[in-house]
């Protein structure tokens, strides 16, 4: 009945493991996945296609602002996804989540406000095209005698 859009393999180019520890600002493109604990603020660019997934045991203390977010385990700050978040029945987040797609399993902590923002893709778009039909006109007007 209902259709799962969820792609069935994730790419994962680093790994932080569950005995590792990183202290300080992560920035990545791809997929990053961490079962350990990441302390600091975890940035990918908002086009890049990016994508953040957090194990059952997996920690971020920090803020996080990346295109996608697959979260399992625990973000202490801010979660910003550009596109699509899915918090799974384990996922606990202490601080706001501003997303543009959510989606959340029975169980999901959210420890904050639920913000929608919609893509700036499809903004970026249309402000563009409004701008110019609005310049058309007042063009027109000047070669007129």
């Amino acid at each position: 009945m209902f259709k799962n859009s969820k792609p069935k393999l994730q790419r994962i180019d680093t790994l932080i493991g569950a005995g590792t520890r990183i202290i300080g600002d992560v920035q990545f493109s791809g997929g990053f996945h961490v079962d350990g604990h990441v302390k600091g603020n975890v940035d990918a660019p908002a086009d890049s296609g990016a994508t953040l997934s957090v194990s059952d045991s997996g920690v971020v203390e920090g803020s996080v602002a990346v295109p996608n977010v697959v979260l399992n385990g625990t973000v202490k700050g801010d979660i910003l996804a550009h596109d699509r978040v899915e918090l799974g029945a384990t996922a606990r987040v202490t601080g706001n989540v501003y997303y543009a797609l959510i989606e959340m399993e029975m169980g999901a902590e959210i420890n904050g406000k639920l913000i929608h923002e919609p893509r700036k893709a499809g903004q970026a778009r249309k402000e563009p095209a409004a701008a110019a039909v609005e310049q058309k006109p007042a063009g027109g007007e000047r070669g007129a005698p």
